[in-house]
């Protein structure tokens, strides 16, 4: 048995006596999501249990280095140990913007004292963050932001406006993209790092078509913010924000698979029903899933030879453009077949049993999928010019 086989072993004995059965069943709301955070509780039992048991293994961050609150894991042990919850459909202990984005950063362009500080924090779910990228008028062009800050010696003043700022009503720090040189488009940026509650940050939700608000408008009024909480180098922020940038699509990618369920038409055969042979009773709609199911296994596919390439530091820097490009437009033909099958019944909007209309409110949602975090557009110009190498027009 080599290394490799007996840390399988060794993964799949301590999920079956850890993971607890409440936690390996399919997320029905917001509420089955631990996102941790200053004023974060827990749902249930089995969800503190899960966090805590994961939390001592350093499996909310299993491929970070120990010293910064993670398990160490290899590329290849990170793998394995992603199947191996897979399998037994384990949900993500601890969701976060700091882990999906902000750590991997930190990681690569902080300096020791701010890995030190925060890294532990993001893996311990003590800080829930949120982004501050887009403005009113500086959506997918991010260089031609506004927000400024003004060097006053020993910290910044910001003022400005960030709109789409996800969950920033519920998060404790932002990490937030801040003109510091009005000359310079490219090189007049940085990367600061501050606290939601310090005097002048306020936040007004945005109500979206769906009956939610996951986004929010936030406001700089005169904020101080010291200026060791920058990341990378002055006036260098976009350096760190394409980086980011990369993590944020492929996070955003993985809605492409759903909930890791094998396949769509399994999921919604009871509504549609079968026919005598036991097929789903409707060839239009079952031609449709099946072809669906196929595109989300060649998509895996991809996402998995994407992953260890750059594991291996050999990928190709649009690749996560093609991700979210291709995870987007999945996530929103998954949920146009979910409404198809189940008909009318399947519009209602706020009834118990239909959970408060969570397949409506979830599809309508689905469209905003391909303006976050980069338009299918933008991306589509990016997959042309730098990987197809097409001439420009």
């Amino acid at each position: 048995m080599t290394d490799l086989d007996s840390f399988r072993s060794e993964t799949r004995a301590w999920l079956e006596a850890n993971c607890p059965e409440e936690m390996r069943q399919p997320i029905k709301g917001e509420d089955d999501v631990y996102w941790g955070g200053r004023n974060a509780t827990f749902k249930s039992d089995a969800q503190k249990s899960w966090f805590e048991a994961c939390l001592a293994k350093g499996y909310t961050v299993p491929e970070w280095p120990k010293e910064y609150g993670g398990a160490g894991l290899s590329p290849a042990e990170g793998k394995i140990l992603r199947q191996e919850m897979g399998r037994i459909k384990a949900r993500s202990p601890l969701q976060s913007f700091g882990i999906w984005m902000l750590g991997p950063a930190l990681l690569h362009f902080g300096t020791e004292e701010q890995k030190v500080h925060y890294l532990g924090q993001i893996a311990r779910g003590e800080i829930r963050w949120c982004q501050g990228y887009s403005e009113p008028g500086s959506g997918s062009d991010l260089v031609s932001l506004q927000t400024f800050g003004e060097d006053k010696g020993d910290h910044w003043v910001v003022n400005g406006q960030k709109i789409w700022t996800s969950y920033a009503d519920k998060c404790d720090w932002i990490f937030c993209l801040v003109r510091t040189n009005k000359e310079d488009k490219y090189r007049g940026i940085s990367f600061l790092l501050f606290d939601m509650e310090t005097p002048g940050v306020t936040t007004k939700p945005i109500k979206l078509i769906s009956g939610n608000s996951p986004f929010c408008e936030t406001f700089f009024d005169n904020v101080t913010v010291p200026k060791d909480q920058i990341v990378g180098e002055l006036n260098r922020g976009w350096d760190v924000a394409k980086y980011l940038l990369g993590h944020e699509r492929e996070m955003i990618s993985g809605g492409g698979l759903g909930d890791g369920s094998a396949s769509l038409g399994g999921k919604v055969k009871p509504e549609i029903g079968s026919n005598a042979l036991g097929q789903l009773d409707d060839p239009m709609l079952r031609a449709d899933l099946a072809h669906f199911d196929v595109d989300v296994l060649a998509f895996k596919a991809m996402a998995e030879k994407f992953v260890d390439e750059m594991k291996a530091k050999k990928s190709h820097p649009a690749q996560p453009n093609m991700m979210k490009y291709a995870g987007t437009e999945l996530n929103k033909r998954r949920h146009e077949l979910v409404m198809a099958s189940g008909g009318s019944d399947a519009l209602e909007w706020e009834s118990e049993g239909s959970h408060h209309g969570a397949k409506p409110r979830t599809w309508l949602r689905t469209k905003a999928n391909s303006i976050e975090g980069g338009t299918s557009e933008v991306m589509l110009n990016v997959i042309s010019k730098r990987i197809l190498e097409l001439p420009g027009a």
